[in-house]
């Protein structure tokens, strides 16, 4: 049995004092597409920075790619977020240089270096998303949907264990959001795991998937009802 992806027991989440989630008890494997899902509030993106380490866990037990939560120290970081893929909702891409260019700008800092290597990364994550012909294009002219999937082919870049979505389909319209979604579950069916926070539920009922629920403080497992 490999171990888990992720791994959170009697975990407790704060923002500064205030408590945001307890008794936190998750389990992610290789291989699953979860969701997260949830109200604005209930803790959903406290849960994701803490996996990617921009809040501290400081109570309770968590792994994240064989990270220590509890022990992750601030130099960590960076190589802990090499090992996740993270998707935000308003892209985050950078507008002063084309699409090879934003993920160029991420393979050099991640320390690669030979140039033939990039350019076939590149050419293989685009690809994946369906993107290849607009790699001289930049962000601003791309459709909200073309720039998601220009984030999601830069989540690929290092090959990540993990990939964190938060909200990744918040800023799109809904048919947009399946199209997004049907590279996620291409992605996954690859071999990727992928957590995804939303809260667009349409998207839920078309792509069934574990789903785990932030309310009143806790994070639980809901069983989707068929039919």
């Amino acid at each position: 049995m490999s171990t888990p992806v992720l791994q959170l027991k009697d975990a407790a989440i704060y923002q500064r004092e205030n408590l945001i989630l307890s008794n936190v008890n998750v389990e992610v494997n290789k291989g699953d597409f979860v969701y997260l899902i949830g109200k604005t509030g209930t803790g959903k993106s406290s849960f994701m920075k803490t996996l990617y380490g921009d809040i501290p866990l400081v109570e309770g037990t968590g792994s994240i790619v064989d990270f220590d939560l509890r022990t992750l120290k601030e130099k960590q970081i960076p190589e802990l977020r090499r090992k996740l893929g993270i998707v935000f909702q308003d892209f985050k891409l950078l507008n002063d240089r084309t699409v090879k260019g934003n993920l160029l700008f991420v393979l050099k800092a991640t320390g690669w270096k030979d140039e033939k290597a990039m350019q076939s990364k590149i050419d293989d994550v685009l690809d994946k998303v369906g993107m290849k012909t607009k790699d001289f294009k930049y962000p601003y002219q791309l459709s909200g949907g073309e720039q998601q999937r220009i984030a999601i082919a830069r989540a690929l870049l290092n090959d990540p264990e993990l990939i964190l979505a938060d909200e990744p389909t918040g800023n799109l319209d809904p048919q947009t959001s399946v199209e997004v979604m049907e590279v996620l579950q291409d992605i996954n069916k690859n071999g990727n795991t992928i957590l995804m926070a939303t809260h667009d539920y349409a998207l839920l009922l078309k792509y069934p998937s574990k789903t785990l629920k932030c309310d009143g403080n806790k994070v639980f497992e809901v069983v989707q009802r068929k039919g």
